[in-house]
């Protein structure tokens, strides 16, 4: 006897339904690992780590004896605003060692750029170097009694300028 397979849409809706169970077979089996890698203990230590709240702590030690409902709302709330207070000053500090840090990196930037300007040519110099020999000549020329001489900026004639062109 043959065997009956049934309509060509049937076969497409039963690979879709496949499909969908593989699909959430993986899903279920990443469910599991990341089940598995939170409660799994990495280290002993954190095994034995105790959880310490400095709030309850400090509540604890501050209080003695019985106290009314009020006062210990009270004492509660003081010592909660004291840690916002502090953790808020630890803010501000980390904040200000930030900006000192910025200030002295600003600082370091502006000390190497006036180390290079140092390095660089100074025009002046060589002016005061080309005036004394001006004067030199100028000496020499009123010696001559010719007058001031204006002298027109040109090319030095003892340099080479054909690797230039």
């Amino acid at each position: 006897m043959a065997h009956y397979k049934g309509a060509a849409s049937e076969a497409g809706r039963a690979m879709q339904l496949m499909k969908k169970r593989e699909i959430a077979q993986q899903e279920i089996e990443l469910r599991k690992k990341k089940i598995e890698d939170d409660l799994k203990i990495h280290n002993i230590e954190n095994k034995f780590a105790t959880h310490y709240n400095a709030v309850e702590q400090q509540l604890k030690t501050s209080t003695i004896g019985l106290v009314t409902l009020n006062e210990m709302k009270a004492k509660q709330e003081n010592i909660v605003k004291e840690r916002e207070r502090k953790l808020a000053q630890k803010e501000r500090e980390k904040e200000q060692e930030k900006e000192r840090a910025l200030a002295a990196k600003q600082a370091e930037k502006n000390k190497q750029k006036k180390q290079i300007q140092a390095l660089s040519f100074n025009l002046y110099e060589d002016e005061a170097e080309f005036l004394e020999g001006e004067t030199e000549k100028s000496e020499i020329l009123k010696d001559n009694d010719i007058g001031p001489i204006i002298k027109k900026i040109k090319k030095n004639t003892r340099c080479r300028y054909k690797f230039l062109t």
